[in-house]
């Protein structure tokens, strides 16, 4: 609470309050200014001192906290609406577009500096029976509690997203290979645990897991492909488990090298 007083950026109701209170002394400084000059005599005392101040005590603080006030909404509103547009509806993880543009990002500051990480390609199970059985409705819940079951297993500088479908996605930034099969796992291991019972029977929900991981520059494009690969490995394989490739951690891609 106290730290919400003292939010002083475009969307903090202190700016507007800070900002009314410095745009109201500069009123008064200018009105005295004003009537205190006179091209004869140089700056003197002027007539009226009080209305100086009384004046723009008056009029200055409600106009200038009437357009601040907007400004502020208007902030408001134009974060609530980017948060919406990257935002998938469902899950409330961010939506493929926002998650794809966010990991591209990252990966091209790296401009030839090592840095490790992973991208992981998440595949829910079996969902169609979820959907064929309990139907749809049911099918969206069942979603939400796996959207919740990775956010719960991944650190809060991880990003996660849901690519479409019954496929997520999240990216560790800055994690060593040890790290990042852990994390699959415990992903994999969350996922696991939920409790899902549409019918008053606990119903067994999983995922496939596919990860590559990369310690030089790369590209959005080649690393999905890889944890992609590795997903439908992981699916061949039976399913329930995570597959790694580790690839683009030990060399750089021939196409970024050259």
């Amino acid at each position: 609470m106290f730290k919400g007083r003292l939010d002083f950026s475009r969307r903090g109701r202190a700016r507007v309050l800070l900002s009314t209170a410095i745009g109201t002394l500069i009123c008064i400084a200018v009105s005295f200014a004003f009537d205190s000059y006179s091209f004869e005599e140089g700056w003197r005392w002027g007539d009226n001192p009080l209305n100086n101040l009384l004046i723009p005590l008056l009029l200055a603080p409600p106009l200038f906290f009437l357009l601040l006030s907007k400004l502020r909404e208007m902030a408001i509103a134009h974060q609530e609406l980017l948060e919406v547009s990257a935002t998938d509806s469902l899950t409330s993880c961010f939506n493929r577009r926002a998650f794809t543009a966010l990991v591209e990002g990252y990966l091209e500051k790296l401009e030839g500096r090592e840095r490790e990480g992973a991208l992981l390609v998440i595949d829910v199970d079996h969902f169609k029976s979820v959907n064929d059985t309990f139907g749809h409705d049911r099918g969206d819940e069942a979603l939400k509690l796996i959207a919740q079951g990775i956010s719960s297993a991944v650190r809060q500088t991880d990003i996660v997203g849901r690519i479409g479908g019954e496929e997520f996605s999240v990216f560790l930034p800055s994690t060593p290979p040890g790290l990042m099969k852990l994390v699959a796992e415990r992903i994999r291991l969350a996922v696991m645990e939920l409790k899902f019972a549409p019918d008053g029977k606990q119903y067994g929900l999983s995922v496939s897991v596919g990860g590559a991981a990369f310690r030089f520059r790369t590209t959005f494009a080649d690393l999905y492909g890889k944890a992609d690969k590795r997903l439908y490995k992981a699916k061949r394989n039976g399913r329930n488990q995570v597959e790694f490739d580790l690839s683009l951690h030990e060399r750089p891609s021939a196409a970024i090298a050259s």
